[in-house]
């Protein structure tokens, strides 16, 4: 495929470690302005008890897993997580041993593809959707 996609990510714990949840949202748009009618996919899930980070760490490999599975060759990863964004490009050392694999599985998943990883606020009109999405799966959890 030739168009690039652009996959927003989100993940959180209530608690650090707590129960965790992760998001993404792909689309073919990237602005401030985002329409649902742009997006692509977008799914949620829940993660067990996590630490945050592993909770961002799962919401990029959800993306990446769907990406790939549609032949997606040509990928911006966008987050929030400036530890993610530096650790999959080479700028930071994975030093906790429970992000060591998710981090592998990461970089399994971008071999072949065309991609760079970008850091936004939080505030970020797509990943506050992500985020939207991950304490509405954790509030429904709750319940």
């Amino acid at each position: 495929m030739t168009d690039t996609i652009h996959i927003f990510t989100d993940g959180g714990s209530r608690g650090n470690p707590g129960p965790g949840a992760s998001a993404f949202v792909a689309t073919r748009d990237h602005s401030l302005r985002p329409s649902k009618r742009n997006i692509l996919y977008k799914r949620a899930e829940l993660r067990g008890r996590c630490t945050n980070n592993e909770a961002e760490y799962g919401a990029v490999i959800m993306a990446l897993v769907w990406a790939h599975s549609r032949g997606h060759d040509k990928l911006v990863i966008h987050s929030d997580s400036q530890l993610i964004v530096r650790q999959i490009r080479g700028e930071y050392r994975v030093k906790a041993p429970t992000l060591r694999p998710l981090y592998e599985r990461v970089m399994g998943l971008l071999r072949g593809v065309i991609w760079k990883a970008v850091q936004h606020p939080r505030e970020h009109p797509w990943i506050s959707l992500c985020d939207e999405m991950v304490n509405e799966i954790l509030d429904a959890r709750r319940r």
